[in-house]
């Protein structure tokens, strides 16, 4: 009982959305409120977020210096450093108006910090994110469409194989060109019906529609990333990036993954392949697209992925913190890439290959 007695004789410093104050009993003994500015009021809330003592908490701590016999308490964990010692029960009740601060205000600033907290946890990468998927699809339409206009082109050629410029090559020949009214007045075998050729047409605009706007998704996504993550830019180039902070699921996540997860990263099928013992675990997965890894011989590629893994992880800190660009993170990885190619290539059977064609797809 003694001890509950000299607890709630203690002082306890009470911090409120309007000031600081020494409360014993319900009874405030000192009173340190804010400034009646709105903006200084923000200004104080801010530095308490920051884990940061304000000047009126600063001053009362000196007022309260010369000794309390029966000691300081407080619920706020900030004062702790300062031999204040946890508090806890109800928070006493300071009306604000009592110091000349109209309880309106602490909606009002409330709201305005609730509106900058959310801009700046805004994460632009969630467009790119976007904009990444986008050009995944399209790529995906730009196949199957152009496959089916080389197959179709191929009807009347006798021939049935080619790649994406071929099907650009023939769309633009079928937009071009004019359907005959009659298709019976045409003697070839080959000729198509005008129905047909009409429709054949919207096809080939279909497909250069897509083709044109996979081309500037492309440009604006290598317009607009290296404005934001510099750093990684200067390592992987824009498109890479676009698809590496994307696979990841933005910045702040990338930020935090280790190098051995961002040099997995986009490999996960082949790593649960792996977990399951159906494969050796990935030694890469996007950074198979960087030109240096994908053109290296099997043997080097995993020490390559494993080197730009490294600098990209510290490259992705730095662009979260909006560093400038670290020159010295390229060259120390170029350096290590030199020291990779140098070494030996010993003969040995190839294995695992569907396991390799499983990391590429990720």
């Amino acid at each position: 009982m003694t001890g509950g007695r000299e607890r709630s004789l203690a002082t306890e410093i009470v911090t409120t959305w309007f000031g600081v104050f020494a409360v014993r009993e319900g009874r405030v003994l000192e009173a340190r409120p804010f400034p009646a500015d709105p903006r200084l009021i923000r200004e104080r809330w801010q530095q308490r977020r920051r884990g940061e003592l304000t000047p009126e908490e600063r001053d009362l701590l000196e007022a309260l210096k010369p000794g309390d016999p029966q000691g300081w308490v407080s619920r706020d964990r900030r004062f702790l450093a300062h031999g204040v010692s946890p508090a806890s029960g109800f928070v006493p009740e300071i009306d604000p108006r009592t110091y000349g601060i109209p309880t309106e205000w602490e909606r009002d600033l409330s709201l305005q910090e609730a509106e900058r907290d959310l801009q700046e946890s805004w994460d632009p990468s969630v467009h790119l994110d976007e904009a990444v998927r986008a050009l995944s699809d399209l790529d995906s339409v730009l196949n199957e469409l152009g496959g089916r206009i080389v197959s179709w082109a191929g009807r009347g050629t006798q021939r049935s194989t080619g790649d994406l410029d071929t099907a650009r090559r023939e769309a633009r020949e079928w937009l071009g060109s004019t359907p005959l009214p009659d298709p019976r007045a045409e003697k070839t075998v080959f000729a198509v019906p005008l129905h047909l050729a009409q429709a054949r047409q919207r096809l080939a605009e279909a497909f250069l529609a897509a083709d044109k706007a996979r081309a500037d998704l492309q440009a604006a996504i290598e317009e607009d990333v290296p404005a934001h993550f510099p750093n990684l830019t200067s390592l992987l180039g824009p498109l890479l990036t676009a698809r590496l902070v994307s696979q990841a699921g933005g910045l702040a996540r990338l930020a935090r993954f280790p190098a051995s997860t961002i040099q997995v990263l986009g490999a996960e099928r082949a790593f649960f392949d792996h977990l399951r013992g159906e494969g050796p675990p990935p030694r890469h997965g996007l950074l198979f697209l960087h030109p240096d890894v994908h053109s290296a011989p099997r043997a080097w590629r995993g020490k390559i992925a494993r080197a730009l893994a490294g600098k990209v992880a510290i490259a992705a800190r730095r662009d979260l913190q909006k560093s400038p660009v670290l020159d010295r993170l390229r060259g120390e990885y170029e350096a290590r890439r030199d020291a990779i190619r140098k070494l030996p290539l010993k003969p040995g059977k190839r294995t695992h290959r569907s396991s390799s064609r499983r990391e590429r797809r990720g």
